[in-house]
């Protein structure tokens, strides 16, 4: 392997202003004794304590890249629905509401300085696709429905494996094309990356999942190994936040207890 490999880090993605489950993944690496953070993007957006969580992002990540909802909150929502558009401009607002200037400038400056994607030593991180690194989707049933976007993105690869967001579902690409759960590798919540692997890693969200599972999803890799990592953290506080905002929608409370 690289010498990238053989060090420790984590990856956390899609943590949409959720406070609770960020704190909580965050306590974990911490305990982990993993010192490396990249976040992949999608720091606010749907959620309700988007300051608080790009403070800690701002303080703990190595390294954080431009999500589809970080982009819209700078620039403008594109293409986005109903409920995701409204949570932009709320967040956009929460951040000009700001009495600290210090604290506002420092905020607005991180977003808008954000990077589409990030290369090192045979890895890629990116939020949506390394074909389109902020929005484009890469679904669990492409392998079936849409297998050349699979093959384009597995052909622009030069690394030997590519993070990504975005989905919200955690998993492995191989460029069969073919896609595993974390359940479904054969050491279940691991899998081991070879030399002469061409991967695409799905880590999940840390604070709005989408697999039917609500626990916080992020993952660590440790010399080549990737394990899969899911955390409960209270769901129900997140929610009630939400619900007191009159901006958001209700539907993105109700979909955390699902996790869908």
């Amino acid at each position: 392997m690289p010498g990238e490999w053989n060090l420790m880090f984590a990856v956390i993605s899609d943590i949409h202003s959720n406070l609770e489950a960020l704190q909580v993944v965050l306590a974990d690496i911490e305990a982990r004794g993993v010192e490396r953070i990249f976040c992949l993007g999608d720091v606010v957006g749907y959620g309700p304590s988007p300051c608080e969580c790009i403070d800690l992002i701002i303080d703990r990540c190595e390294v954080c890249l431009c999500g589809n909802h970080d982009h819209a909150v700078f620039y403008e929502p594109y293409n986005f629905n109903v409920g995701a558009e409204r949570a932009a401009y709320w967040t956009r607002q929460v951040f000009e509401n700001e009495p600290n200037k210090a604290a506002r400038d420092r905020r607005w400056e991180f977003l808008g300085g954000l990077p589409i994607r990030y290369e090192s030593d045979g890895m890629l991180f990116v939020h949506g696709s390394p074909r389109r690194p902020v929005n484009e989707y890469l679904f669990a049933d492409d392998v079936y429905t849409n297998p050349n976007k699979l093959m384009a993105n597995f052909e622009r690869m030069e690394h030997v494996a590519s993070f990504v967001g975005h989905t919200h579902v955690p998993g492995v690409f191989m460029d069969d094309p073919y896609f595993e759960s974390p359940d479904e590798l054969t050491e279940p919540g691991r899998y081991e990356i070879a030399d002469d692997d061409r991967v695409i890693i799905n880590v999940g969200s840390v604070g709005q999942p989408r697999d039917r599972d609500p626990r916080a999803s992020y993952v660590v890799v440790n010399e080549g190994e990737v394990e899969f990592i899911r955390l409960e953290y209270d769901v129900e506080s997140v929610v009630q936040k939400i619900l007191a905002v009159g901006e958001l929608d209700d539907f993105l409370a109700h979909r955390l207890l699902d996790g869908r």
